[in-house]
């Protein structure tokens, strides 16, 4: 009987093996591979290259200097297909009317003040604006650097991108993108380096040997986002009509492939929260940001709700939170649908559109829940870690989100 019982073992073993052998041989996830490749000090010192070009104001010598920068990341990176798009673009003389703008998202406020995009504030508020004096920076280089300002009249601008070609489906596209120029007379570390540099890294990541997708990723910096998004909306206007448009004729090439998904990227690193009452010497009370990170910060992923696409633009935000949700190392990701004054808005009647911030446009960066917003202290050495982190995980639930969309692989 002993005999017997040993051989029953031993064939019980001997038929398991090849299942334990199979879930051994089982490839990684090619996603989590790709994660697993962003790195914290690889983001930073993204942003702080962005930074030595001050606030990338469109239209001057900085601002182009920046693209030139970007473009030659790009291709060191391995996205070497880079190319321009040009447009036109008027400033207007200092006190000038500014160009009409259409119409906007009506607001909302049914429990309380309109904000934008749809959204109603809550809670404590304070002042935001743009900061136009250059005096209130205090540090001299960077005035030095800031000084030029932008030239009145029409003039050329840029934007600057490249393409991850789909290997299966090249006629088909997602694109991946962030604004560039900044405002305020700082370093526009924020506003938005660290969303330039989110994409940028994205792009170094998917361009890596051996990465393949079935479908065409566009890597795009926009200018003149701080003017109006006049370079995301000149984009729109020169490209929709040649989507999937094989050019030339049988060559499997596609200047412009069709648009399935657009995910926009701005202001990703404070969340510090609410405004909170603070008492001077004399009993005054006046509302400040807190000085650390919060612990509940997270992704805020918008969509708008009144736009043509906001079915499939909802279905891409839930996708992009259940990404961060199996992905992001360190802070969550919250969906939102009031969707604003983001370069993602000219493309959200066209194609699903959703852009990634640290905040709720409308309803949270719009009650002052970023104190650096446009402001001469958006600079590199505002923020801590924890800061840089958030940005880091938005990065995280982006290239997880993208990478599925796509239909990722690692070849050896």
């Amino acid at each position: 009987m002993k005999a017997v019982a040993g051989l029953s073992a031993a064939l019980a073993l001997a038929l398991a093996a090849p299942l334990v052998l199979a879930q051994e041989a089982a490839p990684p996830d090619p996603v989590s591979v790709l994660v697993k490749q962003l790195e914290l000090d690889k983001y930073k010192a993204t942003i702080k290259s962005l930074t030595t070009f001050g606030d990338r104001r469109q239209g001057t010598q900085r601002n182009r200097d920046a693209l030139d920068w970007i473009e030659a990341q790009l291709k060191s990176y391995g996205c070497t297909n880079t190319e321009r798009l040009q447009y036109q673009f008027t400033q207007p003389a200092p006190g000038a009317p500014s160009a009409r703008r259409a119409a906007g998202i009506p607001s909302g406020g049914a429990g309380g003040p309109a904000g934008q995009g749809g959204s109603t504030l809550f809670g404590n508020r304070i002042p935001t604006g743009v900061n136009a004096d250059p005096l209130r920076q205090p540090n001299e280089r960077l005035r030095a650097l800031n000084a030029e300002q932008t030239p009145v009249g029409t003039s050329l601008r840029e934007n600057v991108y490249c393409t991850k070609v789909g290997k299966t489906h090249p006629e088909e596209m997602y694109i991946v993108s962030a604004h560039m120029d900044g405002i305020g007379f700082g370093e526009a570390a924020n506003d938005d380096g660290s969303g330039t540099a989110l994409v940028m890294e994205l792009a170094r990541i998917f361009s890596m040997p051996g990465v393949e997708t079935d479908r065409s990723i566009r890597f795009i910096l926009w200018n003149n986002e701080e003017t109006g998004l006049n370079g995301a909306a000149a984009y729109v206007e020169q490209r929709k009509d040649l989507q999937g448009i094989e050019s030339p004729k049988g060559s499997g090439k596609y200047p412009e492939p069709k648009w399935l998904g657009m995910i926009q990227h701005d202001m990703m690193m404070y969340d510090h929260g609410m405004p909170m009452p603070k008492q001077d010497a004399s009993g005054k009370t006046t509302y400040v940001s807190p000085p650390e990170q919060r612990l509940e910060a997270d992704v805020n992923i918008e969509y708008q709700s009144v736009s043509k696409q906001a079915e499939g633009s909802a279905k891409l935000a839930w996708a992009f939170r259940a990404a961060n949700d199996k992905y992001a190392t360190n802070y969550p990701a919250a969906v939102g649908f009031h969707m604003t004054n983001t370069d993602s808005t000219p493309f959200m009647d066209l194609v699903p559109s959703i852009s990634l911030r640290e905040n709720e446009r409308g309803q949270q960066i719009g009650a002052g829940w970023n104190p650096n917003w446009h402001q001469p202290t958006d600079n590199y050495d505002t923020y801590s870690d924890k800061d840089f982190l958030l940005g880091l995980n938005a990065a995280q639930t982006t290239l997880s989100g993208v990478a599925q969309l796509a239909g990722t692989r690692i070849r050896d």
